[in-house]
């Protein structure tokens, strides 16, 4: 007799029925999702977000309204920065900046320097007293500056601190500091950056995606100590000195260079003399197949040991030196045909062709 189970110990048929059902669910969500997108289904979350334009507006607007030079002329032109341009968008980094500008005389001097081409005062930037909005925004938009002047160097360690969770502009963000890993040749660096800027690739500015994408691949492409990667670092070391910079960072990036291209010519040494070494152990095991009356492979002087005379002969005039009969050509030529290339025959039937005309030397 077969006894039931006490009831705390009976399986609860409703909740595994509704744990089915819901699996069932997630399972046909995921392969609806896979169909139409099949990377989507597996992607993971984003791990920053694009903060509302409003919401950014509404917060820089707010900094304004707490500053002591606040005016109303202020307040109508940074209301003004935030007005849709003919290209039907806003520069965020932009807006914000102009409304900074309005409110705060240091981020003024900064924008100012940028129009001289010159070097603003950024020590404000490192006080703690300075909002942290400010402080972000105003790095965020000089760095921009330094990128668009080709100075990554300068404009990496400004980004690096910043965090995307907290920025104006993350997209933006994160596409200098790739940008600037991508030039400084750090691929791993810029693999990572890059990739989390194409965690949204879809609702990013597309310039971004496009050139992200290009970046990414050709930095996974790079090898580390290639001609390509010392060509590379002399490019960088040109743009150094373009701008100026012939400090030790410099000659630091010179020293690596040539280093390198010491390393690659060893290695190409020793890989010419391997294959040279192979050829001579071929050529030494086929001496003795009859392998003696091949040409030499390498031009070198032969080891010969005959005494080097030489049987004078005086060629006549009318000896016809040189004018072979039709079927001895003809034999000769098939026999050049079979040992050596074909553009040998080809060669050596045009020295006749002038010969037989007069118009070669002989």
């Amino acid at each position: 007799m077969i006894r039931p189970l006490p009831r705390c110990h009976r399986f609860p048929w409703p909740l595994a029925c509704g744990l089915f059902v819901a699996a069932m669910a997630w399972a046909c969500s995921l392969q609806a999702r896979a169909a139409s997108d099949p990377e989507a289904a597996f992607a993971r979350e984003p791990s920053w977000a694009i903060p509302d334009v409003a919401a950014v507006q509404a917060r820089t607007l707010a900094w304004l309204a707490t500053t002591a030079g606040s005016d109303s002329a202020s307040a109508g032109r940074a209301e003004a920065a935030w007005t849709t341009g003919s290209a039907g968008r806003i520069d965020v980094l932009d807006a914000v900046m102009e409304t900074m500008d309005c409110g705060d005389p240091r981020a003024r001097a900064v924008r100012d320097a940028a129009a001289r081409d010159a070097e603003p005062d950024l020590a404000w930037l490192t006080d703690t007293a300075t909002p942290a909005l400010v402080r972000e925004a105003v790095t965020l938009w000089w760095a921009r500056e330094l990128v668009r002047h080709d100075r990554f160097d300068d404009a990496l360690p400004l980004l690096a601190p910043l965090d995307p969770a907290t920025a104006v502009d993350p997209a933006t963000l994160l596409f200098l500091r790739g940008a600037c890993q991508h030039w400084l040749l750090l691929a791993d660096e810029a693999v990572e950056t890059l990739d989390q800027l194409l965690e949204r690739d879809t609702e990013i500015p597309v310039r971004y995606a496009r050139v992200a994408r290009l970046l990414r691949a050709d930095m996974a492409a790079l090898e580390r100590g290639s001609l390509d990667h010392i060509a590379r670092r002399m490019r960088d070391v040109t743009r150094r000195l373009d701008l100026g910079r012939a400090g030790a960072m410099t000659r630091e990036v010179q020293d690596s260079v040539i280093e390198s291209l010491d390393a690659l010519i060893k290695r190409l040494e020793d890989q010419q003399q391997g294959q040279q070494g192979q050829a001579s152990a071929g050529a030494g095991g086929g001496s003795g197949q009859g392998g003696a009356g091949r040409p030499m492979e390498d031009s070198r002087i032969a080891g010969g040991r005959g005494a080097g005379d030489v049987r004078a002969r005086n060629l006549e005039a009318g000896d016809g030196w040189g004018n072979l009969p039709p079927h001895d050509r003809e034999r000769a030529l098939q026999q050049i045909g079979r040992e050596f290339p074909p553009h040998y025959r080809e060669a050596i039937e045009q020295y006749f062709k002038r010969l037989s005309a007069g118009a070669e030397d002989r």
